[in-house]
């Protein structure tokens, strides 16, 4: 009969808290799963400047409803957003401002991190020339040296906005121009950092004899450095 020594009890142990931990970091990981796609990515973009419907997200992505809300799901399962109904709609945020920093973060360290990240950047931003930053913008909108304008569209802009802005969506930001004054600088936000519409209003008021310069962040920056939001109805 063939003697088997058994394992230490020490052994065991560390055996078996190996095994726990693996479990806990795959728990984890879930997190990880559900930022590892691009288009989720776009739907966190979304979700921070407010609650949306599915079919709101499907639109404002360019998914269709069967992809937006299987992204949704896989979203809310790495617990990154939540869900309530209201009738026969239902309707997604992000599941806290935590959330909000880490998705900020995960752009920042992309940036810092991968040279291609920060590429890509670079063609849809435009110049660094157009941009100024969040001291510069404070400063000169409250000596009076600017217009602010806001080009995301209406209901992100009544979900909070920087104090001061014009909701001008950049949808209609070509018929607008004329309403805002020549005698002053204009610079417009968006949702963050890689929004491109700040840097499409700049195109846009090019085309027409203007210029604009945008703020080199955005709304989900300023929300998270704590500075005043406005909410407001547009008419």
């Amino acid at each position: 009969m063939e003697y088997t020594i058994p394992k230490s009890i020490g052994e065991a142990s560390v055996s078996e808290l190996t095994g726990r931990k693996a479990a806990l970091f795959d728990e984890i990981a879930r997190v990880g799963k559900a930022l590892g796609n691009g288009r989720r990515l776009q739907i966190l973009d979304l979700l921070a400047q407010g609650e949306r419907t599915v079919e709101a997200v499907a639109t404002a992505t360019g998914m269709n409803l069967t992809t937006a809300s299987a992204n949704l799901q896989v979203l809310k399962s790495g617990g990154l957003v939540d869900a309530r109904r209201d009738g026969t709609r239902q309707y997604y945020r992000l599941a806290g401002t935590d959330v909000a920093r880490l998705f900020a973060l995960v752009q920042n360290v992309a940036e810092t991190h991968l040279a291609d990240v920060a590429v890509a950047a670079a063609a849809v931003l435009g110049s660094p020339e157009d941009a100024i930053t969040r001291e510069e913008l404070i400063r000169r909108r409250d000596s009076g040296e600017i217009t602010l304008i806001d080009v995301r569209p209406h209901e992100e802009y009544e979900a909070g906005h920087i104090p001061g802005a014009i909701s001008i969506p950049l949808s209609e930001l070509a018929d607008r121009l004329a309403e805002l004054p020549a005698e002053m600088g204009i610079v417009a936000y968006c949702r963050g950092t890689f929004c491109v519409m700040a840097p499409d209003a700049i195109r846009i008021a090019e085309d027409a004899g203007r210029q604009i310069k945008r703020l080199d962040e955005g709304m989900l920056e300023w929300a998270l450095a704590g500075l005043p939001v406005e909410v407001a109805t547009v008419n």
